[in-house]
Formats: C-alpha cells, structure tokens, sequence
C-alpha cells in the first residue's frame, strides 16, 4: 500500500483589499526604493529540487516553520507579515532561527518576455511553491488592486483590468504584458513607457509604498479579481503542529468571503484568458454582498450581477455559484472570445 498524498489546508486573511491603486505619472511621485533589507540579508546557500530553485537563509539551528514564498518584495513582504503575525499568536516562535523564509522561484517569475495568458496553464506563480509543501522542503506557503487624457496608454497585464478599463474609457491604449514586481512597473511609469498603471492598494501598503498612489479606484470604478488582497497560507492536511499554529492566523470573515468569490470563479471555470472579477463583503447590517461580472477582453460588454444573503458558508457557495449560472447563461457562447 502507498502512502496517502497529503492534501492542502489553508488559512487566509485580508488587508483592505477592497481599493485599487491608480499611479498617474503625469501627476508625479516618488522614486520607489530599490533596496529591500528582508530580500538582501538572504543567505547564499541554495537547494534545487526537481525544476525548483529554492533559495534559503543560512541557519544554525533547524527551522520550526519554514514558510515558502515567490521572492518578489511583495512576496517578500506577505510572507514577513505571514512571520509576524505567527510570532504575536505564538511567543515561543520569536526565538531567532524559529521560524525560516524560503524563495522559491515560480514559472510565471521565469518567463517575463510573455504574456499570461501565452504561458498557459494556472497557477504559474503558485505550482512550485506548492510542490515544495506536498514534498515537505516547506512547511507553509504564503501565496498572493482615473481619468487620463484621451489617446493615453495604460499598462497592465490584467485581462480583467483592461477590459474593464477600456469599457469606462474606450479612448484609452492598453500597453499589454507590462509585466514586473511593483518596483519594474512604477519604474517602467517613471520612465514614461506608459502614462499610468493599475496596482493593488493592499500590495502597496504591504510595501510602505502608498506614497506612488495618486488615485484611488473604488469597487464601483473596478471591481477586483477573486481572492485580490487575501492571503492563503497552506499546510499539509497531515500536519497537525501547522495546522495548530495556522488557526490562530485565519480570519474567518475572509475566509468565507474569499469562498463565496471562488465558487463563483469556479462555476465560471476562469483561466489566465477570462476577464473574471468578484468581490463579497459583509454589509451594515451583517449580510454578505457579492458583486461579480464577466467582460469580453475587447472591453465592448461587460456583465455584472449582485447577490445579497446571510453571511455564512452554505449561503455564501450558493450565493457564488448562482452568480456565476446567470453570467454563463447571459454572455452565452464565444463570449469570451471577443
């Protein structure tokens, strides 16, 4: 008899996820800082595993948590957070050398001279690093949203974010595969190869850098991809001693927002190629609120409904795949091949 392939528990949460950052160059900003001090005091002793570069600060002593993570500053920054957030939960992990961050290098970090959607495949920025969990090299793994003049031209690599944008301002250009961390992308603005770019405002706050930000996007301006924002930490489902330390960290509210979202995600089967977004949110009153859409790539249609119920787990699945029929059955067939 083989031994049973452990499966994947997460945890999740979620720091104002709900805004879109907007950074005008024509309205100016700071140079963002090119220097990260949790990315350069890395050590230089390197692993490789199978297609998996994984790159691990040097330790004396073994590691109690090792958490895996993409080592972008974002990345970076998350998975810090991820480390902080464990030693305020668990006191006894403050001790140097308790808990370790590894870099592991995905495929989407990889190939930067294509867009998405060209690679193929999901999870390019998440498969190695979960490969490293099942294998056991890791322990967790941390994986991670105005008006311009007429004629200007906006990077992003998002599908979802420039059909959307296109729909509102058909004038603008899209410069498409404007691919990088933050840093390459507002460094990219700087040098005027495009007049604006559209980030995360919970990834610019994660990175001090809402200095760059000169408009903020509400979810009525553009409406976020599933999950934007949440954290998901993994463990394997054998695991118990993570599994312990993961369930202080989970924030439940996330948990069953980010739920709803991907149960209307999954019901709509979206790829790199579908312009797919969804927000769920508890309203004054205690219910849950999702707003979802689909939009053709070319921007010219944009669908959208909106579910209101009680906030909780059954509700809430029901709630995203209901939303996710009536998109389906509205866009109809080849919609998103427009």
């Amino acid at each position: 008899m083989g031994t049973a392939m452990p499966t994947v528990n997460q945890a999740h949460f979620r720091i104002n996820s709900n805004l879109t950052a907007a950074s005008v160059s024509a309205l100016g900003f700071s140079s963002p800082n090119s220097g990260n001090s949790s990315a350069s005091s890395r050590g230089s002793s390197f692993v490789t595993r199978a297609s998996v570069a994984v790159e691990e600060k040097t330790q004396t002593e073994a590691a109690l948590i090792r958490i895996g993570t993409r080592g972008s500053p974002l990345a970076l920054a998350q998975a810090h957070e991820t480390r902080d957030k464990l030693i305020e939960s668990h006191p006894e992990l403050a001790e140097e050398g308790a808990i370790r961050i590894v870099i592991i290098k995905t495929t989407g970090d990889k190939i930067l001279s294509q867009p998405l959607a060209d690679i193929g495949g999901k999870g390019l920025f998440t498969k190695e690093i979960d490969e490293a969990l099942i294998n056991g090299d890791i322990d967790i793994a941390v994986h991670s949203m105005k008006d311009l003049p007429e004629g200007s031209i906006v990077g992003t690599a998002s599908l979802r974010r420039k059909s959307q944008l296109l729909n509102r301002y058909p004038s603008l250009k899209v410069l498409e595969n404007f691919r990088g961390n933050v840093q390459t992308r507002l460094r990219k603005l700087k040098e005027g190869v495009v007049q604006a770019t559209l980030l995360a405002l919970a990834g610019l706050k994660r990175l001090n850098m809402t200095e760059n930000v000169t408009c903020v996007l509400s979810i009525d301006d553009m409406l976020p991809a599933v999950a934007q924002g949440a954290i998901g930490i993994a463990c394997r489902s054998d695991d118990e001693k993570m599994a312990t330390y993961l369930a202080s960290l989970n924030h439940e509210e996330t948990r069953l927002a980010v739920a709803c979202e991907r149960a209307f995600l999954e019901k709509l089967e979206g790829s790199c190629r579908t312009p797919i977004a969804g927000y769920a949110r508890r309203d004054e009153d205690g219910n849950c609120i999702l707003k979802a859409l689909v939009a053709s790539p070319d921007g010219s249609q944009v669908l959208e409904t909106t579910r209101r119920g009680p906030y909780a787990f059954d509700d809430m699945m029901n709630m995203g795949v209901d939303a996710g029929e009536e998109l389906l059955s509205r866009a109809g067939p080849g919609f998103f091949n427009r």
